[in-house]
């Protein structure tokens, strides 16, 4: 399987020059900087020891910001380098202010270039993040004897099949980690069947995850939020919507100036919303940020991106939609972080470990019928104290989580940094 894989990625070197051009046309490579992945290098090293952090997407790169910043007071380490592969990464590589902390573009993964890039930056330690697992690099790595950790460690009970077909590569790969820290219990099984040795269960490193107050709401909203008993579906997927307009009609028997706030999964389907809610007598209003909004609507439905901490702020009890149609679930952090209460559908599974820990703790709730959701609902507007007790909660349990990551990262690299 090793050597089939390495004729397909030295295919797509060769194919590179085309599938580059294509995603320059595409907005999908920086012009300047795609060279990175060629291994021309945008950065010098700086004398001293660097670690090395590579995550693909914006989400495993913000999880580890709080890592990142426990890393840059240790005076032992010079440079933190971040690789990624995609352009929307570099935004969020720009909004750490770190001084040790510099980008770089994860190289091709033929054994030319892993190697041209290692010797290049000759890193004390690698971390990958998630389930980001290159095989080139990783054996080149153990051949230079450079220390290798798994963190946030996560595997789906779909990724694991698919490896476990090709076991003997698999344990090839997953063998030479030193270190392996899990986010769940079910990554810990999956790795230890695919031969990694040394595996921890620490928990989600999303959970600490530092959550910035959004001013993106302006003052008439504010106010016109502030004014309603108020409750917001988040994420929502196709049929979802109609039981939350059910809810609304069950809720509004009992609280006159009740506003449901929805903020669909893809905004496209906004208007679509819209006209199917106002086929069920509610009044629907569409977010426009400077348009005034009449008191007596009762659905608010957002159709813009990069909104949802925004309403976060103001709505404490939110419904995470992707759960009551067969998708799986949404994460729950984000909308924990900001001391909600939440409630989901019976389909979770992309996060069942997560939302089982926010059961045990009274965060989150399962309904799957209307009148379940009503029900639930009512009970947390009168406990409408529950948001501080729940941010409590969470910071304990991230700092536990980032501690113990530092720690177990700082046993294994007591040599090294």
């Amino acid at each position: 399987m090793l050597f089939t894989y390495r004729i397909l990625i030295n295919i797509t070197l060769i194919l590179s020059p085309f599938i580059v051009f294509i995603r320059l046309l595409n907005k999908k490579e920086d012009l300047k900087r795609f060279k990175e992945k060629f291994c021309f290098f945008s950065n010098k090293r700086k004398k001293g020891k660097i670690i090395w952090f590579h995550g693909a997407s914006v989400g495993e790169l913000q999880s580890i910001i709080p890592l990142l910043e426990k890393f840059q007071k240790n005076k032992n380490v010079s440079q933190i380098l971040i690789t990624s592969n995609t352009i929307s990464s570099l935004k969020i590589i720009s909004s750490i202010k770190l001084k040790k902390v510099i980008h770089q573009f994860f190289p091709i993964d033929v054994n030319f270039f892993s190697n041209k890039f290692l010797d290049h930056w000759k890193p004390s330690a690698a971390f990958f993040i998630d389930s980001e697992v290159w095989p080139n690099m990783i054996l080149n790595l153990k051949k230079k004897k450079i220390p290798i950790i798994l963190i946030n460690g996560r595997i789906t009970k779909k990724s694991f099949i698919r490896w476990k077909s090709f076991k003997n590569f698999s344990y090839n790969i997953f063998s030479k980690f030193n270190l392996c820290l899990t986010s769940n219990s079910e990554t810990k099984n999956f790795l230890n069947k695919l031969g990694a040795q040394n595996v921890i269960k620490i928990g989600n490193l999303k959970f600490s995850q530092l959550e910035k107050n959004s001013i993106l709401i302006n003052q008439n909203l504010k106010k016109f939020i502030k004014s309603k008993k108020v409750w917001c579906a988040s994420s929502t997927h196709y049929n979802e919507e109609e039981l939350c307009g059910q809810v609304h009609k069950q809720l509004k028997q009992k609280y006159k100036n009740l506003l449901t706030i929805i903020i669909p999964r893809h905004i496209n389907r906004a208007s679509s919303i819209k006209d199917s809610l106002n086929k069920e007598g509610l009044k629907v209003h569409l977010h426009q940020p400077n348009t005034k909004i009449k008191n007596d609507i009762d659905i608010y439905v957002v159709n813009a991106y990069g909104q949802t901490k925004s309403f976060y702020n103001y709505c404490k009890n939110v419904f995470l939609g992707g759960s009551i149609i067969n998708h799986g679930g949404q994460n729950p952090l984000e909308a924990a972080r900001f001391g909600c209460n939440i409630l989901h559908g019976p389909n979770v599974s992309n996060f069942r470990e997560i939302y089982q820990f926010l059961k045990q703790n009274k965060i989150s709730f399962k309904i799957n019928r209307s009148k379940i959701m009503s029900r639930t609902l009512i009970k947390l507007f009168l406990n409408n104290k529950n948001s501080n007790k729940i941010k409590k909660k969470i910071n304990l349990i991230s700092n536990k989580i980032l501690n113990d990551t530092y720690k177990e990262i700082g046993l294994l690299l007591k040599n090294e940094i």
